[in-house]
């Protein structure tokens, strides 16, 4: 049998982003992958040192699209604990509130990519046109459908009156039975079932060693998620459940996204419902001392890790992050071993990659 090299990308119709892969195949079957990242290097933690502290909670939102709430809210954090702000109570709730919303329309729309890759375009049209639900609360609450600017060092931006709760729930209302219905079709469709059930298998123990993070851990049955095992913001204050499966393939991986969304909407519920009056903080800009801080959130994709270094100065002198994606693609490596040439793109899919957080 034919043994010869395929390259994929950097610019390919099944990549949203520019990535190199190098696939050594037998026939048509996947033998090894190379990874050969680079090409969207763009030198924003080099850029940060020359903004202040306070200009660069809009360049930390701009590094991922999908992801953009989680950044500048683990940068506000690690700022946070270098300058001993406490941040009100009503905006700690705030805070979860736009994370969920920005994770429910980050996996609606990896589990939208992947119909239209099985070439399932109705559900791919019908995934997206459910998610401009929730894309259309993020414009009504927050001004904007992707980069909404909700945080802000010592709170947040926005604040969520008595007609916009209302609107919110009654959006929520209209979103939960459609994820419902989505659910059940992907767990049932012959065409979904077969392009996914045991494609791109990521065994627990494999998962451990890659540590990957995120849904795709969660999928590979590694029950870890910041909100419970080191809770910010107001998730110490909700009830949530940590889903995981045991099979670790493609299809484990999305449908765990859509049960996630599920927990997602109860989440909202709970912080629209218990959530407090009084401040939202940051209506005044401190000084922030010198010092270095750690702080992490649960981005859609996984756990986000964010290092601050000030000198007391205007500008950091450090700022470095750890991105779930920056763990996960390691594991590709286990899950295109083996696998189909047309399966390639479903399984980087699966992982839901950010090349321009992982490689800023």
């Amino acid at each position: 049998m034919s043994t010869y090299t395929i390259p994929v990308g950097p610019l390919h119709v099944a990549l949203e982003e520019p990535m190199y892969f190098k696939v050594d195949v037998s026939g048509e079957t996947v033998r090894s992958v190379d990874l050969t990242a680079g090409h969207v290097h763009r030198g924003v933690e080099y850029l940060t040192t020359k903004r202040s502290i306070y200009q660069n909670i809009t360049l930390t939102e701009r590094i991922c699209s999908l992801c953009s709430n989680s950044h500048p809210e683990a940068y506000c954090m690690a700022i946070e604990q270098i300058a001993g702000i406490e941040v009100p109570e009503r905006a700690q709730y705030l805070r979860a509130t736009a994370g969920e919303i920005k994770r429910v329309a980050s996996h609606l729309f990896n589990v939208a990519i992947l119909a239209h890759l099985v070439g399932f375009d109705s559900l791919f049209m019908h995934v997206m046109e459910v998610r401009e639900i929730m894309q259309d609360v993020k414009e009504t609450l927050f001004g904007n459908r992707m980069d909404i600017g909700a945080n802000c060092i010592g709170g947040v931006r926005y604040d969520l009156s008595d007609e916009g709760r209302a609107y919110l729930l009654a959006q929520l209302d209209r979103l939960e039975p459609e994820i419902d219905g989505i659910a059940k079709l992907y767990s049932e469709d012959r065409a979904i079932l077969r392009r996914t059930r045991g494609i791109g298998v990521l065994p627990h123990a494999d998962a451990l060693d890659c540590a990957v993070v995120g849904p795709v851990a969660r999928a590979s049955g590694i029950a870890y998620d910041v909100r419970v095992a080191a809770p910010y913001a107001a998730y110490d204050k909700l009830e949530m459940t940590v889903h995981s499966r045991d099979d670790g393939d493609v299809w484990s991986r999305a449908m765990l996204r859509l049960a996630e969304v599920k927990t997602a909407i109860d989440l909202i519920r709970q912080c629209a419902d218990a959530m407090p009056k009084g401040p939202t903080g940051g209506r005044e800009r401190k000084h922030i001392r010198a010092g270095q801080a750690i702080a992490k959130c649960e981005a859609p994709r996984g756990e986000l890790i964010y290092f601050v270094r000030t000198d007391g100065t205007a500008n950091p002198e450090r700022v470095k992050w750890r991105v779930p994606s920056f763990m996960n693609w390691d594991a590709l490596r286990v899950m295109l071993a083996g696998a189909k040439i047309s399966d390639i793109s479903l399984i980087v899919n699966s992982i839901d990659p950010c090349v321009s957080c992982t490689e800023r």
